[in-house]
């Protein structure tokens, strides 16, 4: 199973528009982050999870010829917008693209792309099966998901195992209930929005502390605003084991 990140930025993504920091001026291409979101490519299955205002061009990049699924964490903009894109791939497929979300993330997306779902039969709108996702496991295909609860201040956000492979971000806080579903995980993905302090978002110290009590042996730092600094100057304040993603990073689980 091969885990591509699509985009790694936070919810502006980096370069941020009319921004002249460094890390926004910077011309290392670890440095360009879209917005945040995975592509999972196992046997049988192809699945994203969120589809972002990027989402158009992450699957140009990455020349994705087929998708059966998406799989949303929450309904911020950052990680719904792109859903009309899926569009062209009903098209080529000739079928719907299952959407798996809970019922707050099914809720917003009826009032964002309400075409979608009013019964009109308007061609060419994007086709779609809707699941409902609790904290209940489910299968897409092959694919066995654990959902996983974190806040993101006071909003309930979805975070995924799958395997030894677990997926979180927008966390600022989670249960020990919730912490124990993601111990013995192999490889762990988790957001660090920033150094300083921020309501909403890990920063950088609270994303390595999670990680070293998960105890994963690799760590993958994911959800980067320009505020971090370069991907560089980062990488090497980092402990062993832990890592800043970047978009294009294909892992193999």
């Amino acid at each position: 199973m091969t885990i591509t990140f699509l985009g790694t930025g936070t919810s502006q993504g980096v370069p941020v528009i009319a921004c002249t920091c460094p890390v926004c001026l910077s011309t290392d291409k670890h440095d360009k982050r879209l917005r945040t979101s995975i592509l999972i490519e196992a046997e049988a299955k192809v699945i994203a999870i969120d589809s972002g205002p990027d989402f158009r061009y992450q699957m140009l990049r990455e020349k994705v010829m087929h998708l059966d699924a998406i799989v949303f964490t929450h309904e911020h903009k950052d990680h719904v917008a792109g859903m009309d894109d899926i569009r062209a791939f009903n098209y080529k497929q000739q079928m719907p693209v299952d959407i798996y979300a809970d019922d707050r993330v099914q809720l917003a997306l009826r009032r964002e792309f309400p075409y979608i779902f009013d019964n009109k039969g308007y061609p060419g709108i994007p086709q779609v099966n809707l699941h409902t996702v609790t904290l209940k496991p489910f299968n897409v295909g092959d694919v066995h998901f654990t959902p996983i609860e974190v806040m993101h201040y006071k909003l309930p956000v979805k975070g995924y195992r799958i395997k030894d492979f677990t997926y979180i971000t927008d966390a600022k806080t989670l249960s020990e209930v919730e912490k124990d579903k993601i111990r013995g995980s192999k490889i762990l993905v988790i957001n660090a929005l920033q150094k300083e302090k921020h309501i909403s978002h890990f920063t950088l110290d609270e994303a390595i502390a999670f990680a070293r009590d998960i105890g994963a042996k690799q760590t993958y730092l994911t959800h980067i605003s320009h505020r971090l600094g370069k991907h560089a100057d980062v990488s090497i304040e980092l402990p062993a084991g832990i890592y800043l993603a970047y978009d294009g990073l294909k892992l193999e689980i």
